[in-house]
């Protein structure tokens, strides 16, 4: 399964192809990050953020798209621009056809480094060491990014197994008379 990763920001939207499939080594296809100028009007930038996700998308082919999941923070502002570079992510994805998963930060940092409260080192050093890096990537979105696309590698398949399950179940009981 082939992965991209995003973490969403109006200034900068990491981005991070990983493959792999649980219980095998995984690997880093791109690693990147797209910016947007702030003095730009926000349509802009989320246009732009659009054209960059677009060309990520069409160069790595991904079967599947791992975005993180926005929550609330202090400043209204960042979760504002956060939340709409996060619409964007996943109309590009929805667009293509391709399956959307929304993954929290507790959950990412759990599946990467086995602790939900883990900091940004700890979890930029898991990253490199799961992937056979030589080093963390940088700047800090684009770990980010690929510490997404393992979590949804690692957990995503378990999920939509018990989402398929769900579905026949809810079918089955429909069926009956």
């Amino acid at each position: 399964m082939r992965v991209l990763g995003i973490d969403p920001g109006l200034t900068r939207c990491g981005v991070g192809v990983v493959e792999g499939s649980v219980g095998r080594p995984l690997r880093m296809v791109g690693v990147g990050v797209v910016r947007t100028a702030a003095e730009l009007p926000t349509a802009q930038r989320l246009c732009e953020i659009e054209a960059g996700l677009e060309a990520w998308i069409e160069e790595h082919r991904p079967d599947a798209v791992a975005v993180e999941r926005v929550f609330s923070q202090h400043n209204v502002r960042t979760v504002m621009g956060t939340a709409q570079a996060s619409g964007i992510a996943m109309v590009v994805a929805a667009r293509r056809g391709l399956p959307v998963a929304l993954h929290t930060p507790s959950e990412v940092k759990a599946a990467v480094s086995g602790s939900g409260r883990a900091d940004k080192a700890q979890v930029g050093l898991m990253v490199s060491r799961l992937l056979r890096l030589d080093s963390v990537p940088r700047p800090a979105d684009s770990a980010d990014a690929l510490a997404l696309a393992i979590c949804h590698i690692w957990r995503g398949g378990a999920q939509a197994r018990i989402d398929a399950a769900a579905a026949r179940v809810a079918t089955a009981g429909r069926s009956r008379p």
